[in-house]
């Protein structure tokens, strides 16, 4: 049997020639609940969180999970057991944490669109802070602070015009992109914040971008917002804390991403030296959560012999995992029990009508129809970025823990995808 190469071994393992996550064999978790099916391990994520935790331990922090990455209630209370805040984007999400049990007064409220009814919702709930990222939002969650005898907790997101080396479509930190508040215009704006009666001023943030894989970028990014809080502080303007975003990378395939402990020290190591050490420290981390503690399992549906490549069709496709065709992403694919022989070069596809549509490009793979693969590094921007073009229902997600899988999501049924649709009376 040829051996397969696994991203973490913290939550899958190849036990007597058969894939499991933590003590449950995936071919089982597939029998049962069939497939396309997102499996996540709670082993791993509870690792991945105390990894972060322990290596700000010492220092006043906030671990705080970015919820677009995996929204899954489940994944979500798992990390609220912990003791995890929430970054969110949007009103679903802050619903999503309250209906998981998180504790709302640990949510910071990020991106660039907030709406009314959205900035209403988290100042009823009692959120930690908004992350603003223009001027006329600053306006907005004033007014409507102001109507509900509120005062906002606000933190201004700084855009420091730093290359995080990483997909354009991930990058936030440069002046193109659309996140934040310019680097030049931020001490403005603060002075603004600080002098209205319906905000309260509690820290500073900056997210660069997802799937970094270098220290520098964060370094960078880390001394240029210093320098911001130096700024204030000579106008009088006290903060309480520095978030410092996301986007530690992952391994998929052989990436070599910096250890927690090596991340905390660049970032500690320079409050420390700017004499900011009072200054907690936030952080929204996703992908470096969930990415390695999840799979998608597929079956194999038939294999075809094309006059150029050949095809492993299998019944996931560009709906349920987007990130190949969206991004050109290289995703791991293995076998849950792999077959002895020498593979063949595959590329593996789906069979949404659409050639965007595959999974995995020039894979060597020895398959039989029926036969069941495993994704890896699936658990970040899989189901929740999944649709359901051309009416296919969205996969069921499975938590495992230890021997036990439990449905944390059942699998759509057809007529789910009609739901709230109708026909006039007068077409029929």
């Amino acid at each position: 049997m040829k051996p397969f190469w696994l991203p973490d071994t913290t939550g899958f393992s190849y036990r007597e020639g058969k894939l499991f996550c933590e003590d449950a064999s995936l071919e089982g978790i597939a029998e049962r609940f069939g497939t396309p099916t997102y499996v996540y391990s709670r082993k791993a994520l509870e690792k991945a969180y105390r990894e972060y935790d322990d290596a700000f331990s010492g220092h006043p922090h906030e671990i705080l999970y970015s919820v677009k990455a995996c929204s899954n209630l489940a994944v979500i209370r798992v990390l609220a057991n912990l003791g995890a805040g929430f970054d969110i984007v949007s009103g679903g999400e802050l619903l999503r944490v309250e209906a998981a049990g998180g504790d709302l007064s640990k949510v910071t409220y990020s991106g660039v669109g907030k709406t009314d009814a959205e900035i209403r919702l988290a100042l009823e709930k009692g959120i930690h802070c908004f992350n603003i990222e223009s001027v006329s939002e600053l306006d907005d969650i004033a007014r409507i602070a102001s109507e509900l005898g509120k005062r906002a907790p606000v933190a201004v997101r700084v855009n420091p015009n730093v290359d995080a080396k990483t997909h354009p479509y991930i990058s936030t930190g440069l002046k193109k992109n659309k996140f934040g508040v310019s680097y030049e215009e931020t001490p403005a704006l603060y002075r603004k914040a600080a002098s209205l009666p319906s905000i309260e001023v509690i820290g500073i943030d900056c997210h660069i971008g997802s799937q970094i894989t270098q220290l520098d970028p964060f370094g960078h990014a880390a001394d240029k917002v210093l320098d911001v809080v130096e700024q204030l502080a000579a106008d009088g303007i006290r903060l309480r804390h520095i978030d410092f975003g996301g986007g530690l990378g992952v391994c998929y395939k052989d990436e070599v991403p910096p250890e927690k402990a090596a991340f905390a020290r660049v970032i500690l190591d320079r409050l420390s030296s700017r004499g900011y050490g009072d200054l907690a420290v936030e952080l929204e981390p996703g992908r470096s959560m969930v990415a390695n503690a999840g799979v998608l399992l597929m079956r194999v549906i038939r294999c075809k012999a094309g006059e150029m490549k050949n095809f492993c069709i299998v019944d996931a496709a560009m709906n349920d995992m987007g990130r190949p065709m969206f991004y050109e992403s290289w995703m791991g694919i293995v076998p849950a029990c792999p077959r002895d022989g020498k593979g063949v070069t595959y590329d593996v596809v789906g069979p949404i009508c659409e050639s965007g549509d595959w999974l995995g490009r020039d894979r060597e793979l020895n398959v039989l129809p029926g036969d069941l693969l495993a994704m890896t590094s699936a658990g970040a921007y899989g189901m929740t970025m999944s649709s359901n073009y051309n009416s296919r229902p969205r996969a069921a997600e499975v938590l495992v823990d230890g021997s036990s899988a439990f449905c944390v999501r059942r699998r759509e049924e057809p007529s789910d995808l009609w739901r709230g649709e109708s026909v006039p009376e007068e077409l029929k």
